[in-house]
């Protein structure tokens, strides 16, 4: 059989499996719901993947893969990663097994150089950093505890927020009173507000406001532009951040935009996100990924069986090839 790598990008609310060919085609693919211990417990998580991985498996006819670089939403300290491995010992899915930061799938899959800095802000925030020179710097990313704001979430609860300052006359007037109330099917935001307390709804959909935020702010609401202008200045801190602990300040660094936010097409939001970082590093640029993260994992894990050290170029480009076939065969 075709000897096969095991690429995962685990998140916090999906995960995508693949697996790939050591020349880079795509043989098989599997998205299925998260295995996150934080979210399902490790044991539960890595009985889930175990299935996800089977599945892949049987669709790309493959065999047992060399190496199985798992890049998961949790893998935040050296006792996650320890948690994570006993348990993917025990279900024993490649030869190899690496575990690292799902920010690190996502700055694979978009840094043409191999390093630089990715910014993800989907549910929630995290960012991360390579140096030309292979030192690493990220942030804790656990949320409240780790001083972070942001994502979908952060978004979604500071416009249920503003809405409901802006009802009791905490604050200014805004759109949002009526977009949040809408988009549950309520009248007031107040009546949002009870039911996620009451428990009728789970209070990690505010992540779905995100996108009526970013409309409000299109259609000329100050409150909700404001909020914009927050992340905006919020993602470029995190970016700078990192730039600066790595000292790349005057070279030309990729910064890489993944997670469900950077969908949106809001002008302004990227153009103030642009300016943040391009005070401090004026050679920095903003891209999007070629192919999804667990791409990014696929060559993180062709890049450990190079001799070089990092997959060859006629690889990567038939990994990115082999996305887009599959990916245009599911649409």
């Amino acid at each position: 059989m075709t000897p096969v790598v095991l690429a995962v990008d685990g998140g916090n609310s999906k995960t995508d499996v693949a697996i790939v060919a050591e020349s880079g085609e795509l043989l098989g693919r599997v998205i299925g719901p998260t295995v996150s211990h934080q979210a399902i417990g490790g044991r539960a998580g890595a009985d889930r993947l175990a299935g996800l991985v089977g599945d892949a498996q049987r669709q790309a006819g493959s065999g047992r893969p060399r190496i199985g670089v798992y890049c998961l939403a949790g893998a935040d300290f050296p006792s996650d990663v320890r948690l994570i491995k006993r348990e993917l010992a025990r279900v024993s899915l490649a030869d190899e097994t690496v575990v690292m930061n799902d920010c690190f799938a996502a700055l694979r899959a978009g840094a043409e150089k191999g390093w630089g800095v990715v910014l993800i802000c989907g549910q929630g925030i995290n960012a991360a950093a390579i140096a030309p020179n292979g030192r690493v710097a990220r942030f804790a990313g656990i949320g409240d505890l780790s001083g972070d704001w942001g994502g979908g979430g952060g978004l979604g609860e500071a416009a249920l927020a503003s809405a409901i300052r802006a009802r009791d006359g905490r604050g200014p007037r805004t759109s949002l009173e009526q977009a949040v109330a809408a988009h549950f099917g309520r009248k007031t935001p107040e009546a949002v507000m009870l039911d996620m307390y009451e428990g009728r709804v789970r209070s990690s959909r505010r992540s779905e406001l995100a996108p009526a935020v970013f409309r409000e702010a299109h259609s000329g609401d100050l409150v909700a532009r404001s909020l914009i202008d927050r992340l905006a200045d919020e993602l470029a801190a995190w970016a700078t951040a990192l730039i600066r602990r790595l000292k790349v300040t005057r070279q030309e660094v990729d910064v890489v935009l993944a997670g469900g936010v950077f969908n949106t097409k809001d002008v302004a939001f990227y153009a103030r996100l642009s300016e943040g970082i391009l005070n401090v590093a004026p050679a920095a640029r903003l891209v999007r990924p070629a192919i999804p993260p667990v791409g990014g994992a696929a060559l993180l894990a062709l890049d450990r069986l190079s001799t070089s050290g990092k997959a060859s170029a006629s690889v990567a480009d038939r990994l990115c090839k082999s996305f887009e076939s599959w990916e245009a065969k599911e649409s």
